[in-house]
């Protein structure tokens, strides 16, 4: 009789000895799958492998490729991202640098679509504030009516006449003129109004700037983006000199790439003028007009600036003939002109004040029309689109205290940029600046 202990112990024993050739083919043949199938299998998985292995080898080697390629893409898009000068709003600065980098026509496809399917609303009342009630007697008036002190005056022009509504009836202070900015020798060089601009969109309000002419010179300020080029005699920021006498700034043209015009300061020609094309036109005294060039203006010796900007939209009085808003090709291509967005613009009247008009929700022939309501009797379209259209005046409690961000205020409360754009070192776009001429008392 074996005991288990014994029957264990040679069971181990056994399974320790070596086996033979005829035992391990006896294993193998029990396996469920033949030799043959097996090796068959496994040629089979390894190109399968391999060449896994190769297509995601190559899918990495692209995408690093990709990545190492556009790293001066991202390079650029990030530094646009983070550039103010191409827009106070990320979407502004992302429409700027697809402009820029041959996406034009990406960028009016997406601004069209976006403004088409967010128009103004229809009729509707101005939010409360929107249109400062109350009118301004010009102080000339009560200081010249004065018989117990004799008082010089400076040569001025006559206040504005208030501005007739264009949607009626009128609305509580609606075209009602009030002084804006430091004062010149006391009077007022700069008067502001409020208006709705047509009978449909009634809850819509622009702002209108008047600048008497006599009292304030006109410079224009060259950028490194707009026109490009330099180095300038005058480019942001506002110097502490210039800043002593400055009133008011405001926004100037289109990227010359859309202006259809040209461009002229400092006794060089950035981009050549074209004869017909709307102007700004600055003298070498300060004195400012707008109109056709080679009609209205020539070049001459006096001639300090000349700013294109696409051709007049306001002659005689009136809007030009044929004003269309539908015409996305003559008023430029930047947005088609039917859609209603933030525009703004710049006229002369008949006693040679200069009239500047922007706001929200305008189409090109809205312009047209708020601009020559106002008394010009010719009149361009400065820039549109939210980031650039920009008005501001400039006024302390002291009334010898230089301009500056901290007494600016912009001509409507939703004017991008706020009155500190002008004061910054990176504000690489042109504009133009009113301030008080040379002899004048601030």
């Amino acid at each position: 009789m074996v005991s288990s202990t014994s029957a264990d112990t040679d069971l181990e024993t056994r399974s320790r000895e070596p086996r033979s050739d005829e035992e391990r083919s006896d294993d193998q043949g029990s396996d469920d799958s033949h030799p043959d199938e097996k090796s068959s299998d496994e040629s089979r998985s390894r190109p399968r492998s391999a060449w896994k292995w190769a297509r995601d080898h190559k899918f990495r080697s692209i995408a690093i490729a990709l990545v190492v390629l556009l790293t001066p893409v991202w390079w650029s898009l990030g530094n646009a991202l983070a550039n103010p000068a191409l827009g106070s709003s990320i979407g502004g600065r992302l429409a700027e640098w697809f402009r820029e980098h041959g996406g034009a026509s990406i960028v009016v496809w997406a601004e069209n679509t976006w403004y088409s399917h967010h128009p103004p609303p229809v009729g509707g009342k101005p939010a409360k504030g929107a249109i400062p009630s109350g009118t301004h007697t010009h102080p000339q008036q009560s200081r010249s009516s004065s018989s117990a002190t004799s008082v010089v005056v400076p040569p001025h022009l006559p206040s504005p006449d208030p501005v007739p509504p264009i949607a009626s009836p009128a609305a509580p202070g609606e075209g009602q003129w009030q002084p804006a900015g430091r004062t010149v020798d006391g009077l007022p060089a700069v008067y502001e109004t409020y208006m709705r601009p047509d009978a449909v969109h009634t809850s819509v309000v622009v702002g209108v700037a008047w600048m008497d002419t006599d009292l304030l010179g006109a410079t224009l300020y060259s950028g490194s983006m707009i026109p490009g080029g330099g180095p300038w005699q005058y480019t942001a920021p506002v110097g502490p000199q210039a800043a002593t006498s400055l009133v008011s700034a405001f926004n100037s043209g289109f990227l010359m790439s859309n202006a259809n015009g040209g461009y002229y300061s400092d006794g060089k020609t950035a981009y050549p003028l074209r004869d017909g094309a709307a102007s700004f036109v600055i003298y070498d005294n300060g004195t400012a007009t707008v109109g056709e060039w080679g009609r209205d203006a020539v070049m001459a010796p006096d001639v300090e600036s000349v700013r294109q900007n696409l051709d007049l939209i306001v002659d005689g009085g009136q809007p030009v003939p044929g004003l269309d808003a539908n015409d996305t090709s003559k008023w430029g291509y930047t947005l088609g002109n039917q859609v209603y967005v933030w525009r703004s613009g710049v006229g002369v009247t008949s006693d040679g004040a200069l009239v500047y008009a922007g706001g929200p929700n305008l189409n090109i022939t809205d312009l047209a029309a708020v601009l020559a309501q106002a008394g010009a009797v010719r009149a361009m379209e400065l820039d549109i689109n939210t980031d650039w259209v920009n008005f501001s005046t400039y006024a302390s409690s002291d009334p010898t205290a230089s301009a500056s961000a901290a007494n600016g205020t912009t001509l409507l409360p939703g004017m991008s940029g706020t009155a500190s754009r002008y004061f910054e070192p990176w504000w690489s776009r042109d504009f133009i600046t009113m301030s008080v001429r040379p002899g004048l008392p601030g």
